[in-house]
This record gives structure tokens, sequence and C-alpha cells, in this order.
């Protein structure tokens, strides 16, 4: 393959002329220039492009970590990221963890090697110390609570939403309320789980564990959920669901089973993705593609940066 000194040659110029021409920095006389493409042309010349980004010290990549690109609500804040990505020409590197911490630490040393320019982590695994030394490597931006962490982020407050959601069941009569989370481990799935833990000793109410299901991902998960609920003795009468894509499922396995909605059972879901819309579910929204575009917008910007993203009730027919 030839290479930069094989162009000159072949061209009668120098290194740095040709230099000058791939990069499309001036100062190059057109008989020059006309003679470097002709030496380009004729050898199938192609960059190196590690080697330009190592110049550069920019490869206009940037590394979006996400435990499944299955799931909605990820999806969403990819779009996002990848709607503003585009318009600032930069490419995505998209990297799926499943969960598991070594692929997000490979991911993270592929910004400390800078294969990468930031890194956003849309739900991290590793602990907090470790993001935080790998943060002085290059920017990265976490869509997650991060107050108390030298290190930036775009979140929603999952406790004080869960509170919300809770006292507006509350506000609607219900007192024997079930909650569907995704990941027991989760960050996010915590907090949830104490906002819940919390709203019941703040009312009285007591705590039934067969009210607090986990692993509610999919829309496929609604039937399991209702039937696991309704044949046991004294159901709830309210569910309020992590994700619109699950409330979704329980809303049609109740309507094939004529479990009325929401008279025998409400239903309130989280994010408001166009699936509730369609459905017509009471839900929480959150805007999960703005927050995709912020995410990205902060991680090429740099710099220290923590904000808290408001959520929003939408009252439609299932509570």
């Amino acid at each position: 393959m030839a290479n930069i000194k094989d162009i000159a040659k072949l061209a009668g110029v120098s290194v740095t002329t040709v230099s000058r021409v791939i990069n499309g920095i001036p100062y190059v006389t057109d008989e020059k220039k006309e003679a470097v493409l002709r030496a380009i042309e004729t050898t199938n010349y192609e960059r190196n492009i590690n080697a330009v980004h190592l110049i550069k010290g920019k490869t206009n990549l940037i590394g979006v970590v996400v435990p499944s690109i299955k799931r909605p609500y990820f999806g969403l804040v990819v779009e996002g990221i990848a709607e503003e990505a585009s318009k600032n020409n930069n490419n995505l590197v998209l990297i799926q963890t499943n969960y598991e911490e070594h692929r997000e630490l490979e991911a993270l040393k592929m910004l400390k090697l800078k294969q990468l320019d930031a890194l956003i982590i849309c739900s991290k695994i590793s602990k907090w110390e470790i993001i935080e030394e790998y943060a002085k490597y290059g920017s990265i931006v976490v869509f997650e609570d991060a107050r108390g962490h030298s290190v930036s982020s775009i979140f929603v407050d999952h406790y004080k939403s869960c509170i919300e959601a809770l006292a507006y069941l509350s506000s609607k009569g219900h007192r024997k309320i079930g909650f569907c989370l995704a990941r027991k481990s989760g960050t996010s799935s915590r907090q949830r789980e104490l906002a819940y833990r919390d709203y019941l000793n703040s009312t009285g109410e007591p705590f039934n564990p067969n009210y607090l299901i986990y692993d509610a991902i999919h829309f496929e998960d609604g039937e399991w959920i209702v039937q696991r609920l309704m044949t046991k003795h004294n159901p709830p009468t309210a569910l309020l669901v992590t994700s619109d894509q699950v409330a979704a499922g329980i809303l049609a396995c109740c309507k094939e089973r004529g479990i009325d909605v929401p008279s025998s059972l409400a239903i309130v879901g989280f994010d408001n993705q166009p699936i509730a819309k369609s459905l017509n579910i009471t839900t929480f929204e959150i805007p999960l593609v703005k927050i995709g575009r912020e995410l990205f917008l902060q991680s090429i910007n740099g710099g220290f940066f923590q904000k808290e993203i408001p959520f929003k009730l939408i009252e439609r027919l299932t509570v």
C-alpha cells in the first residue's frame, strides 16, 4: 500500500505539500495540488485514519453504553443521541453490556486509549469510584443521578417520581398498590423500591411482598404479572409500572381476561412512550429522546455538569 512518502515522490513535491492537500489545508498551488491528486489516484492511496486521529487528537467517535438495545426505554435515549450526533458530524460506537461489568470496563478503556472522544453511559454497572477514575481520560456523561460524585450526569429523580405516582394513586382512593420494577439490583430500581417502602411507612399501609414484582421488562411480561397477581388472595387494586411497554402488556392481558381497567385494576406507567398514548395509558412523562440529545451535547462540550430532568403526569384512561 502506498504511503505519503510514495505520493510525494511520484508527484515531485514535499511530504508537507501532500499532507496539506490530503487534509484540505490551503497554501498549495493548483499545479502541485493537481499533481498530488493524480498521484493519489494512480496509487489508490487511502489515508491511515488512525494516524489522522492521532495527529488531530480527535476521532469523531462517541461511545454509547447501553445494557440492551431491545428495551424501548434505551432505544429512545439512543435515538436522541443519534439525532444530535448526526447534526454534529459525529459517529456512534454502541456498546451493549447486557449488564456485564467487563463490557462496560472495555468501553472505559477505549476512552482511556483515545479510541473515543467521549463516553455516554445510559445505565452503569461499575462502582462510582471506577467511573470517576476513568473520567480523567476524557468526557464521561451518565444517565443516572450522580449527585455526590464527580461525574457529569443528566438524570431523573426516580425516588421523587415514584412518590408522586403513589400519591396520585392514593388520591384516587387506592390503598392496595402493586409495584412492577425491572432489575432488582439496578440503581434506579433501588431508588424506586425505597420510595415504595417509604411511602407505605408514611401512610401506615402494610408491606405485602406479593405486591412487589421484579423482572418486569417486556410487553409479554404483562401476562405472567396479571396471572401472578390475580391468583393471589387480596390482589392489588392498582399497579405502578416502571415501563409503558409492560403497562401495555398488563392492559392487553386484562382485556383478554375480562378484568376491567380501571374499575378493577388501575394502571400507571412511566416514560410516556408512543404505546402509552395509543392505548390511553396514564403515565409519567420522561422525555427520553430529549435527554439523549442533551447527553450527547454535554459529552462533546465537556466540563462538569449535573442536571435533573423534570417529569410530568399524563392522565389518560387507565386510572
